[in-house]
């Protein structure tokens, strides 16, 4: 048995982590809180990534028309039908969740903080919009709950970044890392697989890369083609290829593979809205995906680390 599971699961879930950590069912309850961007305001630049949705890649957040609090008794009282003794992270999920004066971001993570059986909060942002003020009140904030800031990589490879319009640099997503971890911030690192043009080795030396650093945890997207974005027109034009289910299953077995073990595997799929969809067709049956990298690690009988090649 892989050793950071007590079931099937031969890679290290979040559920694993945080049934071990809290000792109690988590749940991260998606908010709206009304964030841009520095990729959509014209500070770095604009119309945001090409694959962004217009609600900012927080399709499944709250409403941002009703405040945080609402937002979250929503998501709870939901929860609680089913779970009726779990705890809660708190996700700021849509738009960058950095990008506003300090006082602006204690009012709003602080306030879902004294919700009853919060645990933690979890900031979805970019490497380039943590500025110092926002650091030290990041640290302060973690030595008084479980933080945890994802940042969006989505590529290691510039070719890729100046495809999809990340506009912000490799280095810079290094130097922030490193800045987090020296003050002992938890982070966590998006990856799209499958974007425009790159190969199946792009996409491993992407994780191999990422396994050189002092990362906690990672999230594996598809990538998928959705309406009204700057990708689907690029799609209707170019029809670059998009990966099979088959190819793409593969391609995380191999990633991985090649992970540390104690890294936590936070998201392994895509999971896009049906209604706004264009490919792939098969990411809608996300439960499907799943099952299929389960057994094809039984079929290679492999797991999370198995070709582990790091200095960390």
């Amino acid at each position: 048995m892989f050793i950071y599971s007590d079931s099937n699961k031969r890679y290290h879930t979040l559920d694993y982590f945080y049934k071990h950590k809290f000792n109690s069912k988590v749940f991260k309850v998606s908010l709206n809180a009304g964030f841009t961007c520095p990729n959509i305001d014209g500070s770095k630049g604009y119309g945001g990534c090409i694959y962004c949705s217009k609600l900012k890649s927080g399709d499944y957040a709250g409403d941002k028309d009703k405040d945080l609090v609402t937002q979250f008794i929503e998501v709870r009282n939901n929860i609680l039908k089913k779970w009726p003794n779990s705890k809660y992270i708190g996700y700021f999920q849509a738009g960058t969740n950095t990008y506003a004066d300090v006082n602006v971001l204690k009012e709003k993570y602080e306030q879902i903080l004294k919700m009853d059986d919060v645990v933690g909060l979890s900031i979805a942002t970019r490497a380039d919009a943590i500025d110092d003020k926002c650091l030290d009140y990041l640290e302060e904030l973690s030595k008084k709950t479980y933080l945890t800031i994802e940042l969006g990589l989505q590529s290691i490879h510039e070719k890729t970044s100046k495809l999809i319009n990340r506009c912000h640099s490799l280095d810079c997503f290094y130097k922030m890392v490193n800045k987090l971890r020296a003050k002992n911030i938890n982070v966590v690192v998006h990856i799209i697989n499958g974007l425009p043009y790159e190969s199946k080795e792009d996409m491993l030396e992407t994780v191999k890369y990422l396994n050189q650093l002092d990362i906690q945890g990672i999230k594996i997207h598809m990538l998928h083609i959705l309406k009204d974005t700057a990708l689907n027109n690029l799609y209707q034009k170019k029809h670059f290829p998009v990966l099979s289910r088959e190819e793409y299953v593969d391609i995380v077995c191999d990633q991985l593979e090649l992970l540390r073990p104690e890294i936590v595997i936070h998201r392994i799929t895509g999971d896009p809205k049906v209604t706004d969809l264009i490919e792939p067709k098969w990411l809608i049956k996300k439960f499907g995906v799943l099952n299929e990298i389960d057994k094809e690690l039984v079929r290679r009988d492999s797991y999370q680390g198995k070709n582990e090649i790091s200095t960390y």
